[in-house]
């Protein structure tokens, strides 16, 4: 029976691959060993078959060309339904990058800059305090020595505290409101802290600096000329349909148990809910290989330009110095990117300088310009031990698609 249903989910994957692309893939083009790629299904099978996952969507791109794009398990466990190529997944910080790529897109046009103090668009941050000391009932606020800039922002250095939104369909010039008035927690630029507040802050930027919502301008700005036509904030009903369901592990039970996007209140297509630049979207493994397609060729693609070189070079260079950084070791930050720089452990197998984002769910999209390869994973597991970036199926995944390299 599991031979049956393993045999039958492989066709439908290849005849959506075919319909999905102008040619069904050519690994043998893009330099990859097609039965070396045929590993990758397999590892992602073994993490179904002991319950680690419910299923997963993985794809391997190299250059222009798609290598591999596979399907294993089940996007809903209840009723058995198979894992598609093209169900959608709750990227969660995976938004991070896009937003740095609007914020990279409006410096390239001369409507703002990552030098500037984020006060320049966002008055109600001007002389904010910093917490100097904690006392067991008390705290001591004290001035910084210079306000936090967008730079701080892009690379996770502002000193933000992190906030919750206070109800799931408040503006982002609400939520940027409610986040300047908590004091700064460390001097901005000193120390590495992983903020969503600080990326939240720069999607209102991008409206104050554009004069557009902020999803507004990523549809017209970056979704729709790079035919991402499912990636969204907002599934449709169509796409509700194919949106994977989230586990999780709870103590107590056995086996995988379904949970929410933690986030989410409400129904999933309401557009009343705020779309989160720090980790709002969804999206499909076939549209985020459109956008990181676009990255590896240095911000370009389909003759169309996206971000200049240079800005491409900031965003996917480490702009945090020494400081530590990251969910595994050996990282750096550049701008909304996380970037390798000392290949160890789960980065083992990529070269330094590969730049990419995982999500809270496992979700995970890498870009390594010197061995030319996209790798995305889509799975949506809850409570990945060590880490969602640190996770064992991370690691198999990404060790198949660098083994079918042809050397």
């Amino acid at each position: 029976m599991k031979t049956s249903r393993s045999v039958s989910s492989a066709l439908l994957c290849l005849l959506l691959v075919a319909s999905a692309t102008a040619a069904p893939p050519n690994p043998a083009a893009l330099g990859m060993d097609a039965a070396k790629l045929k590993e990758i299904p397999k590892g992602m099978q073994k993490f179904v078959e002991d319950g680690t996952i419910a299923g997963a969507v993985t794809l391997v791109a190299r250059g222009g060309g798609i290598a591999c794009l596979d399907a294993v398990g089940f996007s809903d466990l209840a009723t058995k339904k198979p894992m598609r190529v093209d169900d959608l997944f709750w990227i969660a910080s995976m938004t991070k990058p896009v937003t740095a790529t609007a914020v990279m897109m409006l410096q390239d046009e001369g409507k703002l800059s990552v030098e500037d103090p984020v006060e320049k668009y966002l008055p109600e941050f001007k002389d904010q305090w910093m917490i100097a000391e904690r006392g067991k009932d008390s705290l001591t606020l004290k001035r910084p020595a210079r306000p936090i800039t967008l730079r701080d922002l892009l690379t996770h250095t502002s000193g933000l505290a992190n906030l919750d939104a206070p109800r799931s369909d408040c503006s982002l010039a609400e939520l940027a409101m409610a986040c300047a008035q908590k004091p700064l927690e460390f001097p901005p630029g000193s120390k590495w802290s992983y903020c969503n507040t600080g990326i939240n802050t720069l999607g209102r930027i991008v409206e104050v600096a554009s004069g557009q919502s902020y999803a507004t301008f990523l549809e017209t700005r970056l979704f729709k000329p790079l035919g991402m036509k499912d990636t969204t904030f907002w599934p449709s009903a169509a796409q509700a349909r194919r949106v994977a369901k989230s586990y999780t592990i709870v103590e107590g039970h056995s086996g995988l148990v379904e949970t929410n996007v933690f986030y989410l209140k409400g129904s999933l297509t309401s557009r009343a809910r705020t779309a989160f630049p720090a980790g709002g979207l969804y999206s499909t493994a076939a549209d985020l290989a459109k956008f990181y397609r676009k990255m590896l060729a240095g911000g370009a693609s389909g003759g169309r330009r996206y971000v200049s070189k240079a800005a491409f070079e900031l965003m996917t260079r480490t702009q945090t110095g020494e400081l530590k950084t990251g969910f595994v070791d050996g990282m750096s930050f550049g701008f909304g990117w996380a970037v390798v720089r000392q290949p160890q452990g789960v980065t083992a197998m990529l070269s330094p300088g590969t730049f990419g984002h995982g999500g809270a769910y496992g979700t995970q999209g890498w870009i390594d310009p010197k061995q030319n390869l996209i790798v995305v994973m889509m799975i949506q597991r809850a409570k990945l031990q060590p880490n969602a970036d640190a996770s064992d199926i991370r690691c198999a995944f990404q060790e198949a698609a660098v083994a079918a390299i042809k050397r």
